[in-house]
C-alpha cells in the first residue's frame, strides 16, 4: 500500500502518541505534538481516510483513533535503519558477558533473556541451540554408584549437558574413561544428529558385538543423546504486566497462557530459523493462536551460516518497534560474532 507524504506523516504521528500513551489519539493531539502546518480538521480527514484503508481504527465513536496490526505492519516496513535506537549501555553490558557467551552459552542466554526484558520493559526471550546441530567437543565420565554414571557433554559452541545414565553392569571409573576416550576419538567434530546415525551404523557391524567395552560405549553415548531436551528461558513476566495494555484480568491469562508452555516458545522461534534477519509478527500476524494478541520480535543467532538458536522480545501490539527491534537484532549479531570467530 502506498500513502502520500501527509497520510504517512499523521499515520506515524498517530502511532508514536499511541506508544507513548495508550489512548484513542485525537486530530487535536497531532496538531499540539506535531508541526505538520495542517488544521485538525485536515488531520481528521486523513486519520478518517486512513481508518478507511484499514491502518487505523476508532474504538468508539467520537473518539480518537488507534493503529491496526496493518498500522503497526506499515509503520514498521516503513522504518530505515537509522531510526532503529541502539543503546550504547547495551553495548557495554554485551562486552562485559563477553567471557561467559565464550565459556557457556546457556550461562550466557540466562543472562540474556533479562537484558532483553530490563531494557525493553517487555518479556525477554532466548532459545539456546538446537542441541542436534551443535558439534561435540568431548565427553566425560563419571561414576556415581554401581550401575549410575554421570555423563557430560561438551560442545564447540559452548554448551554443557549433565545426563544421569543408567548401564546393565557396573563399570570401574578407569573402564569410563576408557569409554571416553573411544567416544571422544571416534565421534568429537560431528554433530549430535550425525553421531546419532553413526551409532546405529556402528552398532549393526559385528565388531562391535565383538568387544563388549565398545558396545557400552555405543549404549552410553546413545543414552545420553537421546537425553537431551530443548529449553527455552523466558524473564521479564512483572515487566510486561505492569503496562496498561495488561490491566485487564482477561489479558493477564491471556500472555500467562502463550509464554507457560515452552513448547510453544520453542515452536514460535523455530520458525523462523529458516529466515535471515529480524523478523517482527505483529498481533494478527502470529503463526501460533496463543500468539494472536501479542507482538514478538525475534532473530536468530548463527555459527558461521547456520543458524542454531534464536532471541526475542514479547510485548503488546503498542511495543516501541524501533527500540524493541534494535535491542534483538544488536544482541543476535553479537551472539553470531562470537560463535563464528572465537
Amino acid at each position: 500500500m502506498e500513502l502520500d507524504e501527509r497520510s504517512r506523516k499523521v499515520l506515524f504521528a498517530v502511532i508514536q502518541c499511541y506508544i507513548n500513551s495508550p489512548g484513542p489519539v485525537g486530530s487535536r493531539v497531532v496538531t499540539k505534538k506535531f508541526s505538520f502546518g495542517l488544521s485538525p480538521a485536515t488531520i481528521r480527514n486523513i486519520m478518517s481516510d486512513l481508518e478507511e484503508v484499514g491502518l487505523l481504527q476508532q474504538p468508539h465513536t467520537s473518539a480518537g483513533r488507534v493503529p491496526t496490526d496493518n498500522g503497526y505492519r506499515y509503520y514498521v516496513d516503513s522504518m530505515k535503519a537509522d531510526q532503529k535506537m541502539v543503546s550504547e549501555d547495551f553495548i557495554l553490558v554485551l562486552n562485559e558477558k563477553w567471557e561467559m557467551l565464550k565459556k557457556d552459552i546457556n550461562s550466557f542466554l540466562v543472562e540474556a533473556s533479562k537484558m532483553l526484558s530490563s531494557l525493553s520493559h517487555y518479556i525477554g526471550i532466548t532459545v539456546p541451540p538446537n542441541t542436534g546441530s551443535t558439534t561435540l567437543n568431548r565427553v566425560e565420565m563419571i561414576k556415581l554408584r554401581r550401575n549410575r554414571l554421570g555423563v557430560m557433554l561438551f560442545t564447540d559452541e559452548g554448551i554443557i549437558q549433565n545426563r544421569m545414565i543408567s548401564v546393565e553392569r557396573e563399570l570401574s571409573q578407569s573402564n569410563l574413561n576408557r569409554i571416553a576416550g573411544y567416544i571422544n576419538s571416534r565421534f568429537a567434530g560431528h554433530t549430535l544428529d550425525e553421531i546419532k546415525q553413526m551409532i546405529l551404523a556402528e552398532m549393526e557391524k559385528e565388531k562391535v558385538l565383538c568387544d563388549g567395552l565398545i558396545t557400552e560405549a555405543m549404549k552410553i553415548c546413545s543414552d545420553a543423546l537421546s537425553a537431551s531436551a530443548e529449553n527455552v528461558y523466558i524473564s521479564g513476566i512483572s515487566e510486561v504486566l505492569a503496562l496498561p495494555d495488561f490491566s485487564d484480568i482477561d489479558r493477564i491469562k491471556e500472555l500467562l497462557r502463550a509464554i507457560e508452555d515452552k513448547h510453544i516458545m520453542i515452536g514460535l522461534l523455530n520458525k523462523i530459523s529458516d529466515s535471515g534477519g529480524t523478523q517482527v509478527f505483529i498481533g494478527s500476524e502470529n503463526p501460533l493462536t496463543e500468539m494472536k494478541k501479542f507482538s514478538l520480535v525475534a532473530s536468530t543467532y548463527k555459527e558461521g551460516n547456520r543458524p542454531i538458536g534464536a532471541i526475542g522480545i514479547i510485548g503488546p501490539t503498542r511495543m516501541n518497534y524501533a527500540r524493541a527491534i534494535s535491542i534483538v537484532d544488536l544482541t543476535a549479531t553479537y551472539i553470531t560474532d562470537i560463535l563464528s570467530y572465537r
